[in-house]
């Protein structure tokens, strides 16, 4: 079947179409790293699809509706009231986006030197539990470590791993876990609902809160009607309600799943802990009923999760990205797979052998697909994960050194894909050319976002 988006162009935006001379102006200047480089720089931008998405007219006309009162505003409501079918959680609060969700919710539930637990944390969820002095443990699932495995849900969580830890002396420790669906930092694969109910019936049993960092709550909800047996006669808005109710709270970040530039929500069955959410959430963020978001955000916001969840959306999207995979992998460029739907993973490591991973082989395709075509991306390798010592050398690498190409929500059409695919053809046609990096400057945490770099000729 062809691919055809379900919807049709009414607005446009130029792009930038940029010489190869000065894309290397401009890579020098950012420090060779994408996080730096301004957006009139970048002819495809899939460094990450967080409020990247294209927006409805139906969501245009919902924010004509916005309500600006501080307080009790129209549009709060028309938010709850969706998130509220949506979830089932009693208390629901609105956030400015999913890390100030994070953090209002971690702060209420953890005390310094706990731990957390979960399939995957990703980089803003690992830095809100480490910046309470806590720790982030990774427990993904076996066959997630096999990169070309077809195994249909590898963003699973270990439960046998899980099991042993909850019972184990750090058992005590733990102060809740954490299931990310689609698993973002495991490469974008999804979460079974089998994986989901036994997670979180271990969790109830030792008494410890289980959580879902929700942000692609959709898009899971589609894998799971797609590969799940049982689940291939629901819709893809019966499975999310499910998953949601399987837990004892969410954070989610609505830049992805609600299809907006801006907003989050965290949600929960305790009251007491809401209450304790509220006192930070006023203090930091807003009133309960606007939490840092204007009131024609809130109902963009309502309309773009129902939009989500339409099945002809999400068929479409899953779509494009497997025909970007199958594109990539006609081209001699391997994917993890099975490939999932908001991002492809590259493996940068097996295309370019020549850089060993103290050389950041990640980042070197990242900055290759910008100096060839202009593309902006990011790497999830040893620069992300790694260990460094004082000097910015690499002493743990990473398991794998992957580039996640991210796909922004109805924004880019299958010619845009298809000259993505040609830039890494034309990288894979000699990829030994393509020089490693070394560390220049860096910061404590999430390092990816703020180092400098420099090429090294290998």
């Amino acid at each position: 079947m062809p691919i055809i988006e379900p919807y049709r162009i009414k607005v446009v935006e130029p792009i930038p179409l940029t010489t190869r001379e000065a894309r290397e102006r401009s890579l020098s200047r950012a420090g060779y790293n994408a996080f730096n480089l301004r957006a009139d720089e970048v002819t495809i931008d899939l460094m990450s699809d967080s409020g990247t998405g294209a927006v409805s007219v139906a969501q245009e006309s919902a924010a004509a509706l916005g309500d600006e009162s501080y307080a009790g505003a129209r549009s709060f409501y028309r938010f709850h009231g969706v998130l509220s079918e949506l979830t089932g959680f009693p208390h629901i609060f609105p956030a400015h986006q999913g890390r100030a969700a994070e953090r209002i919710l971690f702060g209420a539930l953890l005390e310094p030197g706990q731990i957390t637990l979960s399939n995957t944390h990703f980089d803003t969820t690992r830095a809100n539990v480490e910046l309470l002095r806590c720790e982030a443990r990774d427990l993904p699932c076996p066959e997630a470590a096999d990169l070309d495995s077809l195994d249909p849900f590898k963003g699973n969580i270990d439960l046998a791993e899980l099991e042993r830890t909850l019972t184990g002396p750090d058992g005590g420790r733990v102060g809740f876990v954490i299931m990310t669906i689609t698993n973002n930092g495991g490469a974008g694969q999804p979460v079974s609902m089998a994986n989901i109910e036994a997670a979180g019936a271990l969790c109830r049993r030792h008494h410890v809160p289980f959580l879902l960092d929700a942000a692609r709550f959709a898009e899971n909800a589609w894998l799971v009607t797609q590969r799940e047996p049982g689940y291939e006669h629901c819709s893809p808005t019966e499975v999310a309600r499910k998953a949601f109710r399987l837990a004892d709270g969410c954070v989610a970040s609505l830049k992805k799943d609600g299809i907006s530039p801006m907003g989050a929500f965290l949600a929960m069955n305790d009251p007491e802990l809401a209450s304790r959410c509220e006192l930070i959430l006023t203090a930091t963020e807003g009133f309960r009923t606007y939490g840092g978001l204007a009131g024609h955000e809130l109902d963009r916001l309502a309309q773009g999760l129902r939009e989500v969840l339409e099945p002809d959306y999400l068929r479409s999207r899953a779509a494009a990205a497997a025909h970007l995979a199958q594109l990539a992998n006609e081209a001699g460029v391997d994917v993890v797979q099975p490939p999932g739907i908001h991002a492809l993973y590259v493996n940068a490591g097996r295309l370019l052998p020549h850089i060993p991973p103290g050389r950041f082989p990640g980042h070197a395709l990242a900055c290759q697909l910008y100096l060839e075509g202009g593309i902006r991306c990011v790497e999830l390798g040893s620069l992300y994960l790694g260990t460094l010592d004082d000097d910015y050398e690499l002493v743990t690498p990473a398991p794998y050194e992957l580039v996640r190409l991210a796909l922004p929500r109805r924004v880019y059409t299958q010619s845009h894909y298809e000259y993505v695919a040609e830039t890494l053809a034309t990288i894979a046609k000699n990829p030994e050319r393509v020089p490693g990096y070394r560390m220049v400057e860096t910061t404590p945490i999430l390092r990816h976002f703020n180092s400098r770099m420099a090429p090294v000729q290998m």
